[in-house]
C-alpha cells in the first residue's frame, strides 16, 4: 500500500454517478418513499420527489414489472382520472435472519415488508460457535418449510450477533475458555459453505436500530438515538435518515458509556442491562432466565423489576445528556427484550429523569417507545439487506470508500 504523500494534503474524492447508478437512486429513492408513506400516487410521488412525471411514471412501470410494487384500489371522487395508490409487495423478497444473542439463538424468514412468516427461539445460558451452526442445520428446513418458502426463493441472509461477544464473560456467567473460541472463528464463512445465499453480518444492537427505520415509526426525525436493551445494553444512531454504524461498525454501542459511579460500577452496562435484573432474581433464588421467555409474567419480578427500571432509566438518562453534548440529537427511541407494558413504564421513567435532569447546554430530545418490539434484532437481519439493495443510505451516498 503506497504512503501518503506529505508534500500536500489528502483530498476527499467526490463519486461521480453513471446513468445506471442515477436510474437506481431514484428507483431506492421512490421504494423508500412508498416504505415511509405506505402507499403513494405517481402525484404524490412527483411533488414528494421532484422528479418529473414522465420519470415517476417510468420508475412505477418498472417497479411494477419487477415485483416490487402493487396497485392500491383507485381513488375516485376528485377532479380528473382516479389517481391508483402503489404499495410494497410484501412477497418480491423473502430473507433468512439469524439472530444470535448472549441468551437465546432465533431463526427466521421475513418478507419484504417485515413480516416474519416462521420462526424458531431457543433460550441458552451462553452461545458457542458449534451451537449456533447446530441451531441453524436442525432448524433452517423447518423454517423454510413453515414459511412455504424454497433455498432458490430466498434473497438472502442477514446475522444479528454482538461484536466480541466473547467479552464481558464474567458479567453473564459464561467460562471464558469456551467464549474465546468466538474469537478465530469466522460465522459468516461457516454458514456460507451451508447455503447458497449471501451472508451479511451487523452488530444486534445496529441491527434493531436499523429494523426501528425500516419496518417501525416511519419517524420524522433524521437524527436520533436508538437504546435496545437485551442481555446487555447497546443500541444505534441514526444521522441523516439512515443509521450511522462507523467505520469499525461500533457506532451507537453505548454499553461502554460512562456513567456516574455507584458501587465501583461506571460504565452504562452495569446499571441499564437485563443481566443486572437477572443476578437480583438469583439471589433470591428465582429463576434468571425467566425474563428472556416470551411467555414469562413480569409481574412476578417485583419488588426488583421496580428497582431495575428506576436504575435503568436513571443511567440511560446520563447516557443520553452526554451524547446529546456530541451531536444535537432530535429524539431517543428505547427498545428492549421485553413486553410492551414492561417498555413503556422503562420509556416513562426513562421521561421522568430526562425532565429532572441537568439540561444546561442541550435541548430535551424527543422521547418514543420503539414500534417494531422485541423482535427488532431478528427483523435487523433483513433490513441490514434491504438497506443494503434497496435503500439510499445518506451517509455513504458521497462518501469515499
Amino acid at each position: 500500500m503506497k504512503s501518503a504523500s506529505h508534500d500536500k494534503p489528502q483530498q476527499t474524492q467526490q463519486k461521480g454517478s453513471n446513468q445506471i447508478a442515477i436510474r437506481s437512486y431514484n428507483e431506492r429513492l421512490v421504494l423508500q418513499l412508498i416504505r415511509d408513506q405506505g402507499a403513494v400516487t405517481k402525484a404524490e410521488a412527483t411533488r414528494a420527489t421532484s422528479l418529473s412525471p414522465n420519470a415517476i411514471s417510468t420508475i412505477f412501470r418498472t417497479l411494477e414489472e419487477e415485483g416490487f410494487i402493487l396497485r392500491d384500489e383507485p381513488i375516485r371522487g376528485r377532479i380528473g382520472q382516479p389517481s391508483t395508490p402503489m404499495r410494497l409487495n410484501p412477497d418480491v423478497r423473502h430473507y433468512v435472519a439469524l439472530a444470535v444473542g448472549r441468551r437465546s439463538m432465533e431463526l427466521a424468514v421475513i418478507d419484504f415488508v417485515g413480516q416474519i412468516k416462521a420462526s424458531r427461539r431457543v433460550i441458552i445460558p451462553y452461545p458457542t460457535p458449534q451451537s449456533v451452526l447446530a441451531f441453524f442445520r436442525d432448524n433452517l428446513t423447518a423454517v423454510l418449510r413453515s414459511a412455504k418458502q424454497k433455498r432458490g426463493d430466498i434473497a438472502g441472509m442477514g446475522v444479528a450477533m454482538p461484536f466480541e461477544i466473547w467479552s464481558w464473560t464474567s458479567e453473564f456467567d459464561a467460562p471464558r475458555e469456551e467464549m474465546d473460541t468466538w474469537r478465530t472463528f469466522d460465522l459468516v464463512a461457516e454458514l456460507e459453505a451451508l447455503v447458497p445465499w449471501e451472508v451479511v453480518f451487523e452488530n444486534d444492537a445496529t441491527a434493531a436500530c436499523r429494523a426501528e427505520l425500516v419496518f417501525g415509526s416511519r419517524s420524522t426525525m433524521q437524527d436520533w438515538i436508538y437504546f435496545f436493551i437485551g442481555t446487555f445494553v447497546g443500541g444505534g444512531i441514526v444521522l441523516n435518515g439512515s443509521v450511522f454504524s462507523g467505520r469499525k461498525g461500533n457506532a451507537g454501542g453505548f454499553g461502554p458509556m460512562r456513567v456516574p459511579d455507584k458501587d465501583g460500577k461506571n460504565r452504562l452496562v452495569d446499571h441499564a442491562s437485563l443481566v443486572v435484573l437477572e443476578h437480583q432474581l438469583l439471589a433470591e433464588q428465582r429463576e434468571p432466565l425467566a425474563i428472556y421467555e416470551e411467555t414469562a409474567d413480569w409481574n412476578l419480578m417485583e419488588p426488583f423489576l421496580s428497582d431495575w427500571i428506576e436504575q435503568a432509566a436513571h443511567n440511560l438518562a446520563h447516557a443520553t445528556v452526554s451524547a446529546l453534548a456530541v451531536i444535537d440529537f432530535e429524539g431517543v427511541v428505547i427498545e428492549g427484550a421485553f413486553p410492551e407494558a414492561i417498555k413503556l413504564r422503562l420509556v416513562d421513567e426513562f421521561r421522568h429523569q430526562m425532565e429532572i435532569s441537568d439540561l444546561q447546554g442541550v435541548t430535551m430530545p424527543e422521547i418514543d417507545v420503539g414500534h417494531v418490539g422485541r423482535k427488532a434484532r431478528i427483523l435487523g437481519g433483513a433490513a441490514c439487506l434491504i438497506t443494503q439493495k434497496h435503500m439510499i443510505d445518506q451517509n455513504t451516498l458521497l462518501r469515499s470508500q
